[in-house]
């Protein structure tokens, strides 16, 4: 007897010998014991329609009336549901069922979510611009050559490279072409084919991103850290080390808050190119300024020295793992053999989107429509923060603040967020451990504004400040 059944366009596996065991008598009962099995194992979820009688018996060599006979006493237990018109479907038996379902374990390492949201470095994923995006993709899918679902060029599509090199050029000011340009999971891959390229010490601000640290060293590659003040990254360090290259973030300091000084932008580019240095600009928060304009790429000023490096992390969502590298042309063969002469770190259909997303204009109006509302929520959050006796950094762009806290206050009040359920991170994370004395050892919190979904941000804010007037602040 056939265990399979092909019907209309789905396949449904039933083992109708495994169910033929002693104590079940007759094909029937073979075939009711099959489909509650395979219900209750979770094969059949809910929801899912089964065959009409007569296909499904055609398929199983069963007469009609044994299929129907089946389907009725399944209906009769609750397995299933039937209405007249509608076919025979299978019935969410948890949700029938009075007693809750079980909890699954979390696994290994796994953090249950926070009630409040305000974790830097992320956007609200809620409004992500999903028709806008859909649009692009059945556009996307529609134009794209035969060719486009190949293993093409190593570097990424050609219509995302081409659509990011005029887009870059105009709201960033980056001197690129398609043929430098370098497509990547985002900012952590780049700075990784970067370090493994280039080699190292790679030096890196006092404070900054840990992931990218790690992402470092993971490569067996040394970090070493220089100064951060008032003016951004102490360039002058750079002489102190034997780095072959800088990682900086010089639109917005990550964590801190401040561009880099015009007079230390001019003194990185003398550096790389008196010493044959590369400088790996981070254009952190660079889209989202709200006071002024823009302060502009890094890498307009020495396109053979610096590689400028962007995502879609923070302007529209941190699971698309999608980036871009501007590389130096020397450098773009070599970058490309680190990632394995292949493109297979960005799926095409994700390219060919963003590429047709960026040149219908939806980019830009995305990024000016966050632009108003982060800004709104970056007003809301300063006011509500002002009563206390904290200070607020970085206010200028991006989509976090840094509020900085008395000597010693930190992990206190990063205790108590933990127990508020509110998400968020220490000032202590961002700083090198190998950072000197003579970079000031502050404590503070890096919150985010963006995180939360609209109708919850107001909660959030209101759970921080009763955590700072708890704490005595």
């Amino acid at each position: 007897m056939s265990s399979w059944s092909n019907s209309g366009s789905r396949d449904l596996h039933l083992d109708l010998r495994e169910a033929l065991r002693p104590g079940v008598r007759g094909s029937r009962n073979a075939l009711v014991a099959a489909l509650r099995e395979a219900v209750r194992s979770g094969r059949l979820s809910a929801g899912t329609t089964l065959p009409p009688s007569r296909t499904l018996a055609a398929d199983l060599g069963l007469a009609r009336n044994t299929v129907a006979d089946a389907y009725a006493e399944l209906v009769a237990e609750g397995w299933l549901a039937s209405r007249q018109g509608a076919g025979t479907w299978v019935v969410d038996t948890a949700r029938a069922s009075s007693q809750p379902p079980p909890v699954p374990p979390r696994p290994h390492g796994a953090r249950a979510a926070p009630v409040h949201n305000l974790m830097p470095g992320s956007p609200d994923v809620a409004e992500f611009p999903r028709s806008q995006w859909a649009a692009s993709a059945r556009r996307a899918l529609t134009r794209a050559p035969t060719d486009a679902f190949r293993m093409g060029d190593p570097r990424g599509r050609p219509e995302l490279r081409s659509a990011l090199a005029e887009y870059l050029a105009r709201a960033r000011g980056v001197r690129t072409s398609p043929e430098s340009l370098v497509i990547c999971a985002g900012v952590r891959h780049a700075v990784e084919l970067l370090a493994r390229t280039l080699g190292g010490p790679v030096a890196v601000e006092a404070y900054g991103l840990f992931v990218f640290r790690d992402a470092i060293a993971a490569c067996g590659v040394q970090t070493v850290p220089i100064g951060v003040d008032d003016d951004g990254a102490v360039i002058a360090d750079l002489d102190d080390t034997d780095a072959r290259s800088v990682l900086l973030t010089p639109a917005h300091h990550n964590p801190l808050g401040m561009p880099l000084h015009p007079s230390r932008r001019a003194a990185v580019i003398e550096w790389a190119t008196r010493t044959g240095g590369y400088i790996l600009d981070d254009d952190y928060d660079g889209e989202f300024r709200y006071d002024r304009q823009p302060v502009g790429a890094l890498q307009a000023l020495r396109p053979d020295r610096v590689a400028y490096l962007g995502s879609t992390s923070k302007s529209l969502s941190q699971a698309l793992r999608l980036g871009w590298m501007a590389l130096p042309a020397e450098l773009v063969d070599q970058v490309v053999e680190t990632a394995g002469g292949q493109q297979f770190h960005v799926d095409v259909v994700s390219q060919l989107t963003l590429a047709d997303f960026l040149t219908a204009g939806h980019y830009d109006r995305h990024i000016r429509r966050m632009r108003m509302r982060y800004r709104r929520r970056r007003d809301m959050l300063v006011s509500a923060l002002s009563p206390f006796a904290v200070g607020i950094g970085g206010l200028a762009a991006g989509v976090n603040l840094l509020v900085t806290l008395p000597d010693g206050a930190e992990p206190e009040l990063i205790r108590r967020a933990g127990e508020a359920g509110i998400a968020l991170v220490g000032l202590s994370m961002m700083r090198h451990p190998l950072a000197g004395s003579g970079v000031s050892d502050r404590d503070g919190l890096i919150v985010g504004f963006a995180a939360a979904p609209e109708h919850a941000f107001p909660a959030a804010v209101s759970a921080l400040c009763e955590v700072l007037r708890a704490s005595g602040l």
